[in-house]
């Protein structure tokens, strides 16, 4: 497959599927999320789904044919929803996931105040009859009132045969409370047997509320993983000042269309992407290129929204607006990548599946286990133990371990300018050790610039000859043309007027100047084809400045050679640095281009790069890779152009330079919005901290289950008496879903 290939399946693919992601409402757990995936999964018109618990949205992939109001009614039938059809689906689920947070904050204050006595009184009025009544009436609101969202998210899961963590915590709560309810109304039935009718109250209460807090604190850490996306909406005005019959007149940005023109005063946020139609300014587009120096905008230049004016008012005219804007590109990227799952994390989802019916079973058998061998108080120890089972063992901590590290390690990208596409990517890159580097465009600047011009010694009018090169390079339409023109524009030099201008197809160009002069320039084989001589010492000249891999074009006028340009590729300042770091953190990295042989030492040899490829096809380049995998490496590509698409395809992470082609963008897993190098060694070292965090939150998710499970069951009892308090559960299942949220969030303040 070629490029022209990859262009056609791209368009065929955007043509017939779509894939957005959409906000997802009333999930509670991995389980939930895990069935929300199930559910559309099935439904007819989608190919694939993928839902993120802890940014609670899913990423479908869908027949773009379909009835969007399919998936909403899919979800539906099993308790859930999702936002289809709102103008900005983020900001619905903004609004909603505040409403959610004062809401679960209400439920847990208001649980913990009437908690409190019904606690008192279990630990030291346990035998006051009087106490079990007071405690009877505070529990009925906390368990059926503020806490009956666990019992009927645990009903709709019944009813499809499925079961989440909340129905865990109504299974434990409910039992401890109806056998609490039926001691308070029936103790004789428990003292005709001889034994003290306890209530657990205390427990079931205490459990609701500790959850509760848990789900509060787990809220309020996952708004902050999200902070990278608010981050960058937060870059778009909500407003813009548009021209109209020439007036000015201020407009939501939703209003806004394609062809209006804009105006924009100093200080102030470009709204939307466009090209500059009158004025001029300098504008800070660090946010898209990561340079700090604020760029010259003038006519006919292209500006994009959220870049920040600077000085200078001007006009322009809207190109792309709403979602076609280069920034909510970025967002959308950002989002579905947020969206996307680490291979561990579809791991992870599976057990989660499985794990609950496991919990309830193991639960059954500590339950019949108690009950044929725990003696006298046989009941109360089976039915406390299981109950303490099915709370201690939620699998909370294990839903959130891979996705908010994930989450967090994006957004961090996203703040050193690496836009990471999906999870995979994130988490393969630290297993990179060896690197494929672009030349032009990733090493090099990607633009010729003239680095030297040097005069015949015969030659004395340099300004006058320079005056004509500018005229005639001016009217050129050769891509190098512009990096001399360029060139004489820095030396203050202004064009005269020429005349005959003509253009010599694949060797250079000709014009007479208003003394009747002819004047070329152009490559030598045109010097040598028109006669025009050359002095001994430019030739002399021109042989060391090839040998450097640069390309010298030739100014000739009255028979004979008045000056020589060198023109090459610049190397990036931070290349060599880029490189030498990757190479110290034991990576080996090679260089492939299309240029000559000549070219690739010379920039190889700068960069300190001993293995290179040149002239390479676009085809070599992916087989280069393929052959490298096959050696048992675990290959990056750098790329910009359409030609490295397929090798980015190919590789194991692909990495597009940001400046490059949308193809390259498109295929590329990483996008680095900036030109510096350094940003490679960054994004595989940020790869490297999130999975030593995913690692450590599925440990302490593992463990707490590991360790808590057969301590709940009553392991210990036996050795030294200790059965584990259903209430402690609650705290402990609690605790260890804020322990894996509060490790994610850690990876903030990690130094790139």
């Amino acid at each position: 497959m070629d490029a022209i290939d990859i262009i056609e399946d791209t368009e065929r693919k955007a043509k017939t599927v779509s894939k957005k992601s959409f906000p997802v409402t009333g999930m509670t757990c991995a389980a939930c999320a895990s069935s929300v995936e199930s559910m559309l999964g099935h439904t007819e018109g989608v190919y694939n789904a993928s839902v993120n618990f802890a940014n609670s949205t899913v990423l479908v992939e869908y027949d773009s044919a379909m009835d969007l109001s399919d998936l909403q009614n899919a979800v539906r039938q099993i308790g859930y929803d999702i936002i289809v059809d709102a103008e900005d689906p983020t900001e619905v689920q903004e609004e909603l996931s505040k409403k959610h947070y004062v809401s679960i904050k209400k439920r847990t204050l208001w649980s913990a105040i009437l908690t409190l006595p019904i606690f008192l009184l279990g630990m030291f009025f346990m035998d006051w009859v009087l106490g079990r009544w007071i405690s009877l009436v505070l529990a009925v609101p906390i368990l059926f009132w503020f806490g009956r969202s666990f019992f009927i998210n645990a009903l709709k899961q019944a009813r499809f045969g499925k079961a989440n963590m909340d129905t865990l915590v109504a299974l434990s709560t409910g039992i401890a409370f109806l056998f609490s309810a039926f001691n308070t109304f029936f103790p004789e039935f428990w003292l005709s047997k001889g034994m003290e009718p306890h209530v657990y109250y205390e427990a079931a209460t205490v459990i609701i509320t500790f959850i509760s807090l848990g789900k509060l604190l787990e809220e309020k850490a996952k708004s902050n993983t999200s902070s990278a996306i608010k981050k960058l909406i937060g870059l778009q005005p909500k407003t813009l000042k548009v021209i109209a019959n020439g007036e000015e007149r201020e407009i939501p940005i939703s209003s806004v269309k394609v062809g209006q023109t804009i105006l924009v005063r100093p200080g102030e946020k470009i709204p939307v992407d466009g090209t500059v139609s009158k004025g001029s300014s300098y504008v800070d587009e660090s946010m898209i290129t990561g340079e700090p120096v604020p760029v010259e905008k003038t006519k006919d230049e292209k500006v994009f929204a959220g870049t920040v004016n600077q000085k200078g008012s001007f006009q322009f005219v809207a190109d792309r607006v709403g979602g076609e804007t280069l920034l909510s590109q970025i967002i959308k990227m950002v989002q579905e990548a947020q969206g996307s799952k680490a291979p561990v994390q579809k791991l992870v989802d599976r057990i989660a599946g499985i794990f609950v019916p496991v919990v309830m079973t193991i639960s059954l058998v500590t339950f019949i286990t108690w009950m044929f061998l725990g003696g006298e108080d046989a009941f109360t120890h089976a039915l406390l133990t299981a109950v303490a089972v099915l709370v201690i063992a939620c699998p909370c901590a294990l839903g959130l371990a891979t996705p908010t590290a994930i989450m967090v390690g994006i957004g961090k990208g996203a703040d050193h300018n690496i836009l990471i596409k999906d999870a995979e990517s994130l988490e393969l890159g630290y297993k990179v050790n060896a690197i494929v580097l672009d030349k032009t465009g990733t090493i090099t600047e990607g633009k010729p610039v003239v680095t030297d011009m040097v005069f015949a010694d015969h030659v004395t009018d340099h300004r006058a000859l320079e005056q004509i090169l500018y005229a005639m390079e001016g009217q050129s339409e050769h891509p190098l043309a512009e990096a001399v023109v360029s060139f004489l524009k820095n030396r203050k030099v202004n064009p005269v007027e020429i005349l005959n201008f003509n253009s010599i197809t694949g060797k250079g160009v000709r014009a007479e100047a208003l003394d009747g002069t002819q004047y070329l320039v152009g490559n030598h084989k045109l010097m040598v084809e028109k006669g025009i001589a050359m002095d001994d010492n430019l030739g002399h000249m021109v042989e060391g400045l090839e040998q450097e891999a640069k390309t010298v074009i030739y100014f000739g006028g009255g028979g004979k050679v008045k000056a020589i340009l060198t023109i090459m590729d610049s190397i990036k300042e931070s290349s060599k640095e880029a490189i030498r770091e990757m190479q110290g953190n034991g990576m080996e990295v090679y260089m492939m281009t299309g240029d000559n042989k000549m070219t690739a030492e010379a920039v190889s040899q700068q960069v300190g790069i001993k293995s290179y490829e040149a002239e390479v096809l676009p085809s070599e380049k992916a087989d280069f890779v393929k052959r490298l995998q096959e050696s048992g490496k675990v290959v990056a590509m750098v790329g910009d152009g359409i030609n490295d698409s397929q090798a980015l395809a190919q590789a194991d992470v692909s990495i597009a330079m940001g400046k490059g082609s949308d193809i390259a963008m498109d295929v590329a897993k990483m996008t680095l919005i900036t030109s510096d190098l350094n940003a490679i060694p960054k994004a595989l070292k940020l790869s490297h901290k999130t999975v030593i965090g995913i690692r450590q939150n599925l440990f302490w998710a593992f463990i707490y289950n590991i360790i808590g499970i057969p301590i709940a069951a009553g392991l210990l009892y036996p050795i030294n008496g200790f059965l584990l308090d259903p209430m402690i559960a609650g705290a402990a299942m609690a605790f260890s879903s804020v322990s894996v949220v509060l490790n994610s969030l850690r990876l903030k303040t990690i130094k790139l």
